[in-house]
């Protein structure tokens, strides 16, 4: 019963990263420069399944120990590496000889449907978990 609620945890954890790595590319749609003086590049949080050993005691696969899933976990955040916006913008500090300035890989209105998305997959995690403490709940009645 409770696995159930650990993976569903780890999916709010992952969701809400992907939320605040989404809010970070929002907040830096218009950046030309980073800290190390390079256009900010979008950032994409990669998940992959948390995997759990299982040592089993009975015959077959199940005795030299096998692997179930327990969530999902962040492997890494990776850059987006597609090409940057050219914008013509002469005034700009940050514009090349011919007027151009290189912006962020970002599209506000992608990241806007992926701030949805996450979101939603955050509400049915928690939405699991409600359900879970719902069952945990009937089963302690049944036996009053």
């Amino acid at each position: 019963m409770f696995k159930g609620i650990d993976i569903s945890a780890s999916g709010l954890t992952a969701q809400r990263l992907r939320m605040d790595t989404i809010s970070a590319n929002i907040s830096n749609a218009e950046t030309t420069r980073d800290e190390d003086g390079n256009t900010y590049r979008r950032k994409i949080p990669v998940f992959k399944e948390k995997l759990e050993n299982q040592m089993g005691s009975g015959l077959g696969s199940a005795a030299s120990g096998s692997s179930k899933s327990a969530g999902v976990e962040i492997s890494e955040i990776a850059e987006d590496q597609s090409p940057f916006r050219l914008e013509y913008r002469p005034e700009h500090p940050d514009a090349n000889e011919e007027g151009y300035v290189e912006l962020p890989n970002i599209s506000v209105m992608t990241e806007m449907v992926n701030m949805i998305d996450a979101s939603r997959a955050y509400e049915a995690n928690i939405q699991a978990i409600s359900n879970y403490k719902s069952m945990a709940n009937s089963a302690l009645n049944i036996s009053t």
